[in-house]
């Protein structure tokens, strides 16, 4: 009976035209899936010595996995065998991040049979200390606990299948002293600020995706991958079925985060209006779509940054784009929607996980629950309500105006000064057969230039509206 190759050794086999083929895994492509290559060869042996020639020029672990490997050569043959194929392409980016510019360069020279605790343990208080490779000038030169309790677990989890392996006796990784698990504070928009917030939104060209996030929770990467044929205008039903994620300085459409996360909102009256009223202004399939990348949705770090950008200007409290979503979830809960509706609304896979989050919000109601059971049941005794306090007298609401921007909005195209006597107006949109084209009008002042610029940026949309109609009527393609 032949023996099972292990991981990283590839593969010999005898073809039928009597030559000898060796193929071996050399890499994961992003959905997962392997890509091998091959050589062949008259004999066997020959065979053998190209393949761990191809290996070696690959990087590929060359024979068995051996007690005496390095620490760095195993968790490299664990990730691209075991790991990397189960994991989605932003979890993909977070392994090897920390596998390669943290873990090898500080342990990855140990041998595997030789990582001790106290190796783990050094390396652990170094990163805490001085790991950060990046953005030390924001952040400062040490990990945050999070980062360090990641790579723990990378450690821990290669380990546990060395162990599986028989390559090592014992996990030296378990019993290590980590930093406490602190979940990151949760920040929510009080009623003042979401309004400043929707007001300088709508100032900024940001108001359409501020309103929606705000009005569903969605997460960053759902909000930027929404297409016009997710929403249903007449019953504002919103399919929620992608997301869009930044990959190496590109944008990459993929499945939503969980099973859960796939769902259909129905949105508020006013927000569909809202979005009906952006449908006629815009020409993509994207419902949010990038201005720089044809065909492609927003960029999720640029609406991060632009919302950082907005909050600061509307004079609110700096929070992540996470914390919106709490800021929907918070005012949800609090004005009487229950736990199962909300965590269907927002994506959680279950209901628990809603009620973890969320329990310095969810437990009055418990509490409020569990007092009417009581009198319900007959055998608790009636509490009197206590008579009502008058209530403070609310603090008169100050006027908000939103600051304005040195950045004109998305579609209104741009002015700039020629000279002291002359201001050009230029819109650059793509016509019916993708192409851009350049449009220019001209005036003495900027005041005088703008209304010309908007006379002919409407006129120019309705001209390339126009003459998609008139390419579909011929049957021909039209750019989306």
């Amino acid at each position: 009976m032949a023996r099972k190759r292990k991981a990283g050794e590839g593969t010999l086999r005898l073809r039928k035209d009597g030559r000898w083929e060796g193929r071996v895994i050399v890499d994961y492509g992003p959905d997962g899936r392997p890509k091998t290559k091959n050589v062949l060869a008259r004999t066997k042996a020959e065979c053998q010595e190209k393949l761990e020639k191809l290996k070696a020029a690959y990087g590929v672990v060359t024979g068995r996995a051996k007690p005496d490997m390095s620490f760095g050569a195993w968790l490299e043959l664990w990730y691209k065998t075991y790991a990397q194929p189960t994991l989605r392409i932003t979890t993909q980016q977070n392994y090897e991040d920390r596998i390669y510019h943290q873990i090898i360069p500080s342990i990855g020279d140990i041998p595997l049979n030789k990582l001790q605790q106290s190796d783990l343990q050094q390396f652990y208080a170094q990163l805490k200390k001085s790991g950060r490779v990046r953005h030390v000038e924001c952040y400062g030169p040490g990990l945050s606990d999070r980062m360090v309790r990641a790579c723990h677990t990378t450690c821990r989890t290669a380990l546990e299948k060395a162990v599986t392996e028989g390559l090592i006796p014992v996990n030296p990784a378990i019993g290590c002293k980590l930093p406490p698990k602190k979940a990151a504070e949760m920040k929510v928009l009080s009623h003042e600020e979401m309004q400043r917030f929707l007001i300088q939104a709508k100032e900024d060209g940001f108001f359409e995706i501020a309103l929606l996030e705000l009005a569903t929770g969605m997460r960053r990467g759902e909000l930027c991958a929404l297409k016009w044929a997710d929403l249903d205008l007449a019953s504002g039903a919103l399919r929620i079925q992608r997301q869009a994620v930044h990959v190496n300085g590109g944008i990459h459409i993929s499945q939503p985060k969980t099973k859960g996360s796939e769902r259909t909102v129905i949105l508020p009256p006013q927000v569909v209006n809202v979005l009906r009223e952006l449908k006629s202004r815009t020409e993509s399939e994207w419902m949010f779509p990038s201005p720089v990348k044809e065909g492609m949705p927003l960029d999720p770090q640029s609406v991060y940054k632009k919302m950082k950008k907005i909050l600061k200007r509307a004079q609110c409290q700096d929070l992540r784009f996470h914390d919106l979503r709490h800021t929907f979830a918070t005012t949800a809960l609090e004005h009487g929607m229950d736990v199962k509706t909300l965590s269907t609304i927002i994506g959680h896979v279950s209901s628990a996980t809603t009620i973890d989050v969320y329990s310095h919000i969810t437990e009055p109601m418990q509490l409020r629950a569990a007092e009417k059971i009581e009198q319900g049941i007959g055998q608790g005794e009636v509490r009197p309500i206590p008579a009502a306090e008058p209530a403070p007298q609310a603090p008169q609401r100050q006027a908000f105006t939103p600051a304005k921007g040195k950045i004109r909005k998305s579609g209104t195209g741009g002015i700039y000064k020629i000279n002291d006597h002359l201001f050009e107006g230029r819109y650059t949109p793509t016509n019916a057969h993708g192409k851009r084209e350049v449009h220019t009008v001209y005036a003495k002042t900027r005041e005088e230039v703008e209304p010309l610029l908007e006379e002919m940026i409407a006129q120019v949309r309705a001209r390339i509206k126009e003459d998609k109609a008139r390419l579909k009527e011929q049957g021909q393609n039209v750019p989306a």
